[in-house]
C-alpha cells in the first residue's frame, strides 16, 4: 500500500505540473478560469464553450469529490484494458480549470488501443507492472517514438497525437494519467475509422489503405 501511495503522489505531481498557472509558464489547452469557481451545472441548457456555470448559491463540496480510483477496472474485454475517468462529467468542480485525471487498467497483454486525444497532452504515471508505449508525430515524418516504463516512471504523450499503451508483462499493470483538459476526449483510431455511423464506405477505406474490399468489410464488421 506504501508503494501505491508514493505512486500516487508522482501521479500528483504529474497533475501539477500540467495545471495551468499564469506564474509557472505552464499553459493547459482550455481557457483560463476569470473566477474562482463555475461548477458545471449539467442540467443547463445553455450552450457554452465548456459547461455553463451552476449558481454560487448551490456549490457544495461534493462538486469536488470523486470516489473509486482505488477500484480496478474491468479489463474483461477484447483489449484487455479498462480507463476510469475524472473529468468534468465526474467532478463538476473542474469545469474551466482545465486538467482530469483517468486510472488505466491492463490485464496481462492488455492494449490501451492505437488513439489520440484531440484537446489534452498526457501525463502517464506506472503505478504497477510495466508497461510498452509510444506515439507517432504527424505527417510527414510519422516517426514512432517507444519506450518500455515500470513502476515509478513517467512518460508524456504530446497533445493530438496518436499514441498507445500495451502491457507486456505476465502480470496486472495499472497507471494513473494526467490531462490538460477538463474533457479531453478519446478519439481511437481504428474505431473511428471502422467503426463510425454511417460507414465510411469500403471503396474509400480500401484506396486509403491499399487493400481489397473484401479486407475491410471483414474490419468493418468487429466493429
Amino acid at each position: 500500500m506504501a508503494a501505491i501511495r508514493a505512486s500516487f503522489l508522482l501521479a500528483a505531481a504529474a497533475l501539477l505540473a500540467l495545471w495551468c498557472s499564469d506564474h509557472g509558464g505552464v499553459v493547459a489547452s482550455d481557457p483560463s478560469h476569470l473566477q474562482d469557481l463555475c461548477v458545471a451545472d449539467k442540467a443547463s441548457t445553455v450552450r457554452v464553450n465548456g459547461v455553463a456555470c451552476k449558481d454560487g448559491e448551490d456549490v457544495a463540496a461534493e462538486d469536488f469529490f470523486f470516489s473509486g480510483l482505488h477500484m480496478a477496472g474491468n479489463t474483461t474485454n477484447k483489449q484487455g484494458s479498462a480507463v476510469t475517468a475524472v473529468n468534468v462529467a465526474q467532478v463538476p468542480g473542474l469545469n474551466t480549470l482545465g486538467i482530469s485525471l483517468a486510472r488505466i487498467d491492463y490485464a496481462p497483454h492488455g492494449l490501451n488501443p492505437p488513439h489520440t486525444h484531440p484537446r489534452a497532452t498526457e501525463m502517464l504515471t506506472v503505478l504497477e507492472g510495466s508497461l510498452y508505449v509510444g506515439f507517432v508525430t504527424s505527417n510527414p515524418e510519422n516517426k514512432l517514438f517507444t519506450k518500455v516504463i515500470n513502476k515509478g516512471d513517467v512518460f508524456v504523450f504530446p497533445k493530438g497525437l496518436v499514441h498507445f499503451q500495451f502491457n507486456h508483462g505476465t502480470t496486472d499493470a495499472i497507471a494513473i494519467v494526467a490531462l490538460s483538459s477538463q474533457n479531453p476526449r478519446v478519439i481511437t483510431v481504428a474505431n473511428t475509422v471502422f467503426g463510425s455511423k454511417p460507414s465510411i464506405t469500403d471503396d474509400i477505406l480500401a484506396k486509403a489503405f491499399q487493400v481489397e474490399k473484401t479486407v475491410v468489410d471483414q474490419i468493418q464488421a468487429k466493429f
